[in-house]
């Protein structure tokens, strides 16, 4: 009598090799195709789920558009309009993040990126830092400068992402729902005017590379950085969760929306609505059609529907980011000093004088910060080791600071 050849079965369905096929053997049974393919279904639904819930727990209680404003109030000086469109943007963003993506009845939310345009030293980027601050996102500022068209001289736009994982101490998953803000926005214009027969490979060859970064889609990132490491290993990052921020100074700019404005000027009704225009900061008055006459090609603009303007600061904000912000200028000096044991104080001539240098200069808020520094440079040079514990910046002894840096240079 022949002798009956024991059959394999798996260990999940308990199907026979005969019946099941393929079997793939463990270390102490079987599973067979079917039952392997159900096993990856699960996981990934657990997997999907498990990640959703550590975003939630990461993101913690998602603050409302009126709390991120008022989170912001504590930081930066004026700007309402910038900040009101900055907190609904950033909370449609993460809410959509944080939605179920599973459900198939859901609507697809699209991103919501947003575009600043601002003058240099109105708060652009310390708008965009203080929200990262407030989400506890991986949060990263690139310079649009910088990059070239593939194939060129120059950093590629992906390396974008590589900064970013690099602030997320490589954890894919946080870089994927982190922000990106892209500085100088305005300086990869198209340069229609150029007489050049070569390529705009700095300027719109920028724009048609970061198309595919604004919409999201899966980016091979090189983790070293550039094409100095041909054979690395590529990191795949899904950008469809990260929220990108562009800001620029489009110096310019306001031409093109004064033209755009005279071209309606026709008729008596006409007439009136331009004297409702404030010649002064036409800035307010921006439109998607300005970006594009400056020279940002309409498919980039597209894929930054959130437009918002911040105003120029006049003398009394800047007094104001003198003294008020929660890390205001003066503060942080009062703090240094506290730190060696020092008191130091401002009197209000002198942050007037401040004041009236920066508006002079029109550095804006950032030249704040460097006018105070050559005024308090002799100081902190001496206080350390004097026996003195109060220290007081008079009118007087801020001109006197000021104007000798200025002789000196």
């Amino acid at each position: 009598m022949a002798r009956r050849i024991q059959e394999d079965h798996c260990s999940f369905c308990g199907r026979g090799s005969s019946e099941a096929g393929i079997l793939i053997s463990g270390m102490e049974g079987f599973i067979c195709c079917d039952c392997a393919q159900q096993a990856k279904r699960i996981a990934d639904e657990q997997l999907s789920v498990s990640r959703k819930s550590n975003v939630k727990e990461e993101l913690g209680k998602l603050p409302t558009p009126k709390e991120i404003k008022e989170y912001l109030d504590n930081y930066v000086i004026g700007q309402d309009d910038a900040k009101k469109y900055l907190s609904v943007a950033v909370y449609n963003h993460y809410k959509r993040v944080l939605q179920d993506p599973n459900n198939e009845d859901s609507v697809e939310i699209e991103k919501s990126n947003i575009i600043m345009v601002g003058s240099t030293g109105t708060g652009k980027t310390l708008l965009a830092r203080t929200i990262a601050k407030l989400l506890k996102v991986p949060f990263t500022i690139v310079d649009a400068t910088v990059f070239t068209e593939a194939g060129y001289v120059g950093e590629d736009v992906e390396s974008i992402l590589s900064r970013l994982l690099q602030e997320a101490d490589w954890d894919l998953e946080k870089t994927q729902r982190g922000i990106v803000f892209i500085d100088e926005i305005d300086k990869i214009a198209r340069k229609s005017d150029n007489p050049s027969i070569t390529r705009d490979v700095s300027g719109e060859g920028v724009q048609q590379g970061m198309l595919k970064l604004l919409e999201g889609s899966i980016v091979n990132v090189p983790p070293k950085g550039g094409r100095k490491h041909p054979d690395q290993d590529y990191v795949h990052v899904d950008t469809r969760n990260i929220l990108f921020i562009c800001g620029g100074a489009f110096d310019g700019i306001e031409k093109k929306i004064a033209q755009r404005l005279n071209t309606h000027t026709v008729g008596y009704n006409s007439v009136q609505n331009m004297m409702k225009i404030d010649p002064n900061d036409l800035m307010q008055y921006v439109q998607p059609q300005d970006l594009k006459s400056f020279g940002l090609i309409p498919e980039i603009i597209g894929r930054l529907p959130v437009l918002t303007y911040l105003n120029p600061l006049d003398k009394k904000a800047l007094r104001n980011i003198l003294t008020e912000p929660k890390n205001s200028i003066v503060k942080q000096y009062m703090r240094l000093f506290e730190l060696d044991g020092k008191t130091l104080t401002f009197t209000p001539e002198a942050l007037d004088y401040i004041v009236d240098q920066a508006v002079e200069y029109k550095l804006g808020a950032r030249g704040l910060r460097s006018i105070v520094e050559t005024i308090m440079i002799d100081a902190m040079y001496v206080a350390p080791s004097s026996r003195h514990k109060n220290f007081e910046v008079t009118l007087d002894y801020a001109r006197q600071q000021f104007e000798k840096s200025s002789h000196l240079r």
